[in-house]
C-alpha cells in the first residue's frame, strides 16, 4: 500500500539521523545538536506510530469496528502531539542550564555538516509525506509530515546557529538556538493537536464540503419534498453523512428506495471515502399537496 511505504520512508529517514545527531552532538557538547537529536527521536518515535496507524486505519469494518478503523490516525497525532511536546520540555531543561553554565562547542564544521544533511534529508521526505497525506486524506501521514517539517526549520535555525558560533565565538548562542527549536515544537504540537483531535470528536465536516453535499442534495430537488437532520463527520479519512430525506405520501417503497439510492450515489461520487446513510420519511402535511405539483419544498430551514 501507498501510505504504508511512505510511512516506511519516514520511519529509516529518522532512524539515519538520530544516530548522526546523537553522536555529533555529545562529540561536539553542544546542547543544540542535542536537542535536535532528541526532537530526531521523537520524529522516530512519531513515524513508527503513523505507520502502525497507517495500517490499522487501513484495514475494513468488522464485527468490532463497524464504522471502521479510522480514528486509529487521530489517536497516531493526538500521540505525536503529546510526544511532542515532552521533547519540548526536554530541550527547555537542557538549553537553560547550559545558558547559566557556558562550556565550549567543539568539531563546529561536522555540526554544521549534519544539520546541512538533515535540512535536505527532512525537507524531502516533509513533502512527500504530506503529499501522499493529502492524496490520500490520510490524518497520521499529514501529521508526521508537519511535523517533519518543524524539524527542517528547526535544523536550519541549528545550522545557522553554528555558524555564527565560528564566526563569533559566542557559545552563547547555542542554548539559544535551543530555546528557540523548543519553541518551535510547542507551536507545532498545538497547531497537530487542534488539528487531531477534531476526528475525536466528531467535529462536522469542513464546510466547503458540507457546501458540495447539499449542492447535491438541492440538484436533485424535484425527487422528494425536502430534507432535514443534515449531519456530517469524518473518521481517519472516513467521511460519514447522514440525512433525512422526506417523500411524497403516494409514492411506492420501490420508488422511493430509487430516489435514496441515487442520491447517496452522487454525494458518494463528489467527496472521497465517503459513506452516505439516508434515512426516508412520508410527507404527512399538507405541503405533499404542493408537493405532488411542484416537486419540491424546502423543510430544513
Amino acid at each position: 500500500m501507498r501510505k504504508q511505504k511512505v510511512a516506511m520512508l519516514s520511519v529509516y529517514s529518522n532512524s539515519f539521523l538520530v544516530v548522526l545527531k546523537l553522536i555529533t552532538g555529545i562529540l561536539m557538547m553542544s546542547v543544540s545538536v542535542i536537542s535536535e537529536a532528541i526532537h530526531s527521536m521523537i520524529d522516530l518515535v512519531a513515524a513508527v506510530i503513523a505507520n502502525y496507524s497507517v495500517r490499522k486505519s487501513g484495514k475494513p469494518a468488522d464485527e468490532d469496528h463497524q464504522y471502521g478503523h479510522g480514528k486509529y490516525e487521530n489517536y497516531a497525532g493526538v500521540i505525536e502531539a503529546i510526544l511532542i511536546f515532552f521533547a519540548a520540555l526536554i530541550i527547555m531543561y537542557e538549553s537553560i542550564t547550559k545558558f547559566f553554565n557556558h562550556s565550549p562547542v567543539e568539531f563546529l564544521w561536522a555540526g554544521i555538516i549534519i544539520m546541512g544533511i538533515s535540512v535536505v534529508v527532512n525537507t524531502f521526505v516533509s513533502r512527500k509525506l504530506y503529499k501522499v497525506g493529502v492524496e490520500e486524506d490520510s490524518m497520521a501521514l499529514m501529521a508526521d509530515g508537519l511535523h517533519l517539517k518543524t524539524d527542517v526549520y528547526t535544523s536550519l535555525g541549528v545550522f545557522v546557529g553554528l555558524i555564527l558560533i565560528n564566526l563569533t565565538n559566542w557559545t552563547i548562542l547555542d542554548p539559544i538556538v535551543a530555546i528557540f527549536v523548543a519553541l518551535m515544537i510547542v507551536k507545532a504540537a498545538y497547531n497537530l493537536t487542534m488539528e487531531a483531535q477534531k476526528g475525536l470528536v466528531d467535529e462536522k465536516l469542513p464546510d466547503d464540503e458540507v457546501a458540495k453535499v447539499k449542492k447535491v442534495l438541492e440538484e436533485h430537488r424535484i425527487l422528494y419534498v425536502g430534507f432535514h437532520e443534515l449531519r456530517t463527520r469524518k473518521s481517519g479519512s472516513d467521511r460519514f453523512i447522514d440525512v433525512h430525506i422526506v417523500v411524497r405520501y403516494n409514492i411506492t417503497m420501490n420508488e422511493a428506495n430509487k430516489v435514496s439510492d441515487h442520491l447517496a450515489g452522487d454525494i458518494e461520487k463528489c467527496l472521497p471515502n465517503c459513506h452516505v446513510t439516508v434515512k426516508l420519511e412520508p410527507c404527512e402535511s399538507e405541503k405533499c399537496e404542493v408537493a405532488n405539483r411542484k416537486g419540491f419544498i424546502r423543510i430544513d430551514e
